[in-house]
């Protein structure tokens, strides 16, 4: 796939705008993990990160019961679950929904029948393990479909009522208007009104990161490098771009924050 050349390097991001950043906001497939797992390298960059107090939110589409116990057990400031269905502030208390639903019970038999209803269509698609940990949306393996497929299985979702988006990992159902950019401003919002625009930077590499790269709202993104496997799909494409791929790109995002930050001090 050919370079969209309106994705800088992010060796061109000057060394004052970095100085700034108090707040990472980053995916987590593809983005903080290296072939699907956590590696040494990613694990003392976030403890260097929060040496020097500048914190990590994890913004996933993973499983309210999945990212529960993950970020209780990582050195971040909090996480969002589910494509912004859910807040996990820091210190194991409880989560907040940030879609409003009025009853999960119901939610979740919506979202089963509409499973369904795909299946007819899909017979191959297969529920995620996860997906019983859910509150908010639907999850299926995205593994073997189609690019067109994708489209089709979006363009079904949006004819029963529903959204749809995908990730390296897994196709979501989920609600109209629930996206990683609404549940991390309302987060902003809510619980940490004291960081300003320019000292978030938000980082992903899947379509369901698209809105984290959203210009008017985080005019600092940045893009692991596999993100390039998508990027003609993605109506907001990220303002920055690592060298490195996966893990290895959020930790090269970490070494320019840090290094700026002690030239600036």
């Amino acid at each position: 796939m050919s370079r969209d050349l309106s994705l800088a390097p992010l060796s061109e991001v000057s060394c004052t705008s970095l100085s700034k950043i108090r707040l990472i906001a980053t995916d987590m497939d593809g983005t903080l993990t290296r072939r699907g797992k956590f590696t040494p390298a990613l694990l003392q960059a976030l403890e260097d990160l929060a040496t020097d107090d500048i914190k990590v939110l994890i913004v996933t589409g993973r499983s309210a019961g999945w990212v529960s116990g993950l970020s209780s057990l990582m050195p971040v400031a909090g996480a969002i679950a589910e494509n912004g269905g859910l807040y996990f502030p820091p210190g194991n208390q409880k989560p907040v929904v940030l879609t409003p639903i009025s009853d999960l019970v119901q939610h979740r038999q919506h979202l089963a029948t509409t499973f369904e209803s795909l299946q007819t269509k899909f017979p191959q698609i297969q529920e995620s393990t996860d997906n019983r940990f859910r509150l908010t949306d639907w999850t299926f393996d995205v593994a073997g479909l189609r690019q067109d497929e994708l489209q089709t299985l979006d363009n079904l979702c949006q004819q029963m009522g529903w959204g749809f988006t995908y990730s390296n990992v897994q196709c979501h159902i989920k609600p109209q208007g629930q996206d990683k950019a609404v549940g991390l401003l309302q987060v902003l919002r809510e619980y940490l009104p004291q960081y300003s625009s320019e000292q978030i930077v938000t980082v992903g590499d899947s379509p369901n990161d698209e809105s984290l790269f959203d210009r008017r709202y985080f005019p600092i993104s940045v893009g692991v490098a596999n993100v390039l496997e998508y990027v003609n799909q993605l109506k907001y494409q990220p303002a920055y771009i690592t060298t490195a791929a996966e893990g290895e790109g959020f930790c090269e995002l970490s070494s320019y924050i840090l290094q700026s930050l002690h030239i600036s001090s």
